[in-house]
């Protein structure tokens, strides 16, 4: 049975159903209880966004504050996933990943490589990435591409209350680490999400609106810009595809391939920097598989090579919207811009 939600309700949802589930899941993070459990406090904090509030009291002993320290509880996620259980750790902007990435990239990315198989990482990194909030350069980037990059990680981007859920509790039932990518500005987005626990198995695309004239394939936060650009080229004639991948590693190649080779053009929307990011990534994938298919050059739709600014103006400008989608379909398309 589905009822409307929020984005950050779902999260808590999936979060809650599986530590009921499983008892090897424990949470951790920096305030994810702040003052829980002492005289006068009725909740936890749940985290800088409240996310994880409401599940402190059922569960009191398997979340966990931790010091201001990326490193030390990374590296402790890291050890108790190859201990036996299944941790999600909170990492409060993807930004702060600097201090944490070799716990990330060369321990918990690699022991089941290096231990031939014979090692589990069962872990979540939980994460919030993206521009929107006026939080500037140093909490506003998405930095996905460089986590997809890393043998051994999976990466999930949800775009929807529905898919946040899904994808959660996958993530928590993987047998290896995965990076999951909240975006702030999505916490409040409203969608029907199943009351029942639900997985969304990780390399399938969701095909969001069926198209003959161009493939959009857009991650996260724009989708929903990919969507009003296609529901405005839809009054000038103009057919969209729509597919989110939902996961960049593994990504659903297939489902990319089928849809470019039967419309014949591609436009990647990404929020992160242009070089080496996932629109870049996905547009050579298909000029290298489906280039006998192509009646126009892949574009790319991103943010500038440039620091997120912090004036809401140019913050406003910076992040791609409909209107930069709506013209680079325009020029895949060979149609002209209404007057």
């Amino acid at each position: 049975m589905a009822r409307r939600i929020t984005f950050m309700q779902a999260i808590n949802e999936a979060l809650a159903q599986e530590m009921e589930r499983d008892p090897t899941v424990v949470v951790f993070g920096e305030d994810v209880v702040g003052g829980s459990g002492s005289a006068g406090v009725m909740d936890a904090w749940g985290g800088v966004m409240g996310v994880t509030k409401g599940i402190y009291d059922k569960h009191p002993g398997r979340i966990l504050d931790t010091p201001i320290s990326e490193s030390a509880f990374v590296g402790a996620a890291v050890g108790a996933a190859a201990s036996g259980l299944r941790p999600v750790a909170e990492l409060m902007f993807v930004d702060f990943m600097g201090v944490c990435f070799d716990q990330i990239f060369n321990q918990g990315a690699k022991l089941r490589y290096m231990f031939g198989g014979k090692a589990k990482v069962p872990m979540v990194i939980r994460t919030m990435w993206g521009a929107g909030i006026r939080a500037a350069s140093q909490h506003s980037q998405a930095l996905y591409p460089i986590f997809t990059h890393i043998p051994g990680l999976k990466v999930a981007i949800p775009s929807s209350p529905y898919d946040a859920k899904g994808l959660l509790i996958q993530a928590i039932r993987d047998d290896d680490p995965v990076i999951f990518f909240e975006n702030k500005v999505l916490y409040t987005m409203e969608g029907d999400v199943p009351e029942e626990s639900y997985a969304i198995q990780f390399g399938e695309a969701s095909v969001l609106r069926d198209g003959d004239d161009v493939t959009i394939v857009a991650i996260g936060r724009m989708v929903g810009m990919a969507m009003a650009a296609a529901a405005e080229l839809e009054g000038e004639g103009i057919s969209c595809e729509i597919l989110d991948p939902r996961t960049t590693s593994p990504l659903d190649e297939e489902t990319i391939y089928e849809s470019v080779e039967r419309t014949g053009r591609l436009v990647a929307v990404d929020e992160s920097y242009p070089r080496c990011s996932l629109a870049s990534d996905i547009a050579a994938l298909v000029a290298q598989n489906c280039f006998a298919s192509l009646r126009a050059a892949p574009r790319m739709v991103t943010a500038p090579h440039a620091p997120t600014p912090f004036a809401p103006s140019l913050e406003d400008a910076y992040v791609p919207g409909p209107d930069a989608v709506a013209a680079a379909v325009r020029k895949v398309v060979g149609a002209a811009a209404p007057a």
